[in-house]
């Protein structure tokens, strides 16, 4: 029986498609239930902009315990340094380069020459494999190249020290018994590809995906299936993994995907995704982690929870975040990462506001669309703003984005109570995410739409702040 990789490449296809987007905390949870799930690789975003990109690899590298971690790099020889940075607490790293091989993608999506784009494969491949073991060489529109290029650059990838080749139908126009085809023309012509790990991706433009899949695995000799555990134009991961485990002993194949989770799992995956899907700005009050800190904890610690958590803290912020959190950690036996948001949105980074509250009106029912009208006031002058939202909140975000003339990521949004009663203060804490860095802002209020408007101004003069100076 031949151990079948199944690559998830969900995040990668996302980053792809304009229509759908997962938040920086949706991406890491995303990872935690392929890892748990038994996904052999789990394929983030690429390397596009170091200091966002490298913190969230970071993150996710912490959070896999058993899944491959894979990078794509590109043909960008400085992606390999982030990269291999940001993968340095991965238990298994993995380096993709990914080149173009087709004449018509290598022209226009590369910009290079057939022996330009050869030689920055060589020089990439080289680079990726002297720093880490496993790396990955996909040739993107395999199925369209000319077939004297296509074995010149696998051959190069190869012998640059690519120990998995991944043969992409970008096009999706083949059916399974051309695609088998395909896979046994290339292996003829390029004898080196029995020295490695043959995979396989495939378009899902002709609803045959799936069958390609199977026919590669059957009659292509395929070591390695990339797939995306949402419906995303691809090899369905949960078709895939389903299938090898029924009928593995016809395919001679297994995987170690846990099929007895898999229905569950993609569940939980689709729902993640159809939030991203939808856009939706309030996220609902998050659910702790389950870590704790106390005042036994030092400050290296400390700071360290606060940067999984996402933040990146000058070294004035974190003395002040360490001590609010030494106050607060005296007086009870635990501290929540939860509590951890609070302490870094109400001491880290406190800064002039260049935007402040006027006035707000929220109209809402079950017949209408929430709506938000606005005035807010910088240097003196009045700016007014009304949008339409799926409920208060998002209508509200909604307005502050339109005033601003500008839309931030929100990262995350958490609501939680402060006292009891029917006079019971709320307290919002709202993440903005911008340039790479994450920025936390707290709104304390009767009304849990007021908290969460002035939570969101908060952090959103710390932008406006950090980006005027």
């Amino acid at each position: 029986m031949n151990e079948i990789i199944i690559t998830d490449m969900t995040m990668r296809q996302n980053h792809r498609n304009a229509d759908f987007s997962l938040s920086f905390r949706e991406k890491i949870e995303l990872a935690k239930l392929l890892d748990r799930l038994g996904v052999s690789a789990v394929e983030t975003t690429p390397i596009s902009e170091s200091r966002i990109d490298s913190l969230l690899i970071k993150s996710i590298s912490s959070a896999v315990k058993e899944s491959i971690v894979a990078v794509p790099v590109g043909l960008a020889e400085e992606n390999v340094d982030y990269a291999v940075k940001a993968l340095a607490e991965a238990v298994r790293p993995r380096l993709v380069i990914e080149a173009p091989v087709s004449a018509v993608q290598m022209e226009y999506l590369a910009s290079k020459k057939p022996a330009a784009l050869l030689a920055a494969i060589e020089a990439v491949t080289k680079k990726a494999a002297a720093a880490v073991d496993d790396v990955e060489f996909v040739a993107e529109d395999a199925t369209r190249a000319d077939m004297a290029f296509l074995k010149q650059a696998l051959e190069t990838a190869i012998s640059a020290g690519a120990k998995t080749v991944t043969l992409s139908d970008t096009a999706g126009d083949m059916l399974p018994h051309e695609f088998a085809a395909f896979l046994t023309d290339v292996r003829e012509n390029v004898p080196a590809l029995e020295k490695v790990t043959l995979g396989v991706d495939c378009s899902n433009k002709l609803s045959m995906a799936d069958a390609n899949a199977v026919a590669a695995l059957k009659r292509g000799n395929a070591g390695q299936i990339k797939a995306c555990s949402y419906n995303l134009n691809s090899i369905s991961l949960e078709h895939i993994a389903f299938l090898i485990g029924t009928r593995g002993e016809s395919l001679s194949a297994e995987t170690s995907v846990r099929t007895t989770q898999l229905h569950r799992a993609i569940g939980q995956i689709d729902r993640l995704c159809r939030t991203g899907s939808a856009g939706g700005s309030d996220k609902g009050s998050s659910e702790d982690s389950g870590v704790y800190l106390t005042a036994h904890d030092d400050m290296e610690s400390v700071l360290k929870a606060v940067a999984q958590l996402g933040y990146e803290l000058s070294e004035e912020d974190s003395v002040q975040v360490f001590e609010a959190f030494s106050r607060i950690a005296a007086r009870k036996d635990k501290v929540s990462t939860r509590e951890l948001d609070a302490i870094v949105a109400s001491a880290a980074m406190q800064v002039p506001p260049t935007y402040e509250l006027v006035t707000y009106v929220i109209n809402t029912g079950n017949q209408i669309n929430a709506s938000a009208h606005m005035k807010l006031r910088k240097n003196g002058e009045i700016l007014e703003g009304i949008s339409l939202g799926d409920g208060p909140i998002d209508a509200s975000f909604h307005t502050i984005d339109e005033i601003v003339g500008f839309h931030y990521e929100l990262d995350d949004f958490q609501i939680q109570a402060v006292t009891e009663g029917r006079e019971a203060m709320g307290e919002a804490i709202v993440k903005l995410r911008a340039g790479g860095k994450l920025y936390s802002g707290q709104g304390i209020s009767t009304d849990i739409v007021g908290s969460s408007i002035h939570a969101y101004l908060n952090a959103l003069n710390k932008i406006v702040y950090e980006q005027e100076v």
